[in-house]
């Protein structure tokens, strides 16, 4: 049977802290602070729901990030 993979570390950082600025911007420093993906989404995006390692979500309204949550 083979092993069970070991996830990546995600970057110690708080999604709050992109809260209310620019979506370019905060995916920009997104980036730069390590997280594998960015996923910017309009309100209320049908997506899915599995937890993924890495990624960090973006709810972009206005042109700016109304809320940001890991996964």
């Amino acid at each position: 049977m083979a092993p069970i993979p070991t996830p990546s570390a995600e970057p110690h950082d708080s999604p709050d802290a992109y809260v209310g600025l620019a979506a370019d911007r905060a995916e920009h420093l997104a980036r730069e602070r390590g997280w594998s993906t960015v996923r910017a989404l309009p309100p209320g995006a049908i997506i899915t729901m599995e937890y993924r390692v890495g990624r960090l979500n973006f709810e972009v309204r206005d042109g700016r990030v109304a809320r940001a949550w890991k996964g």
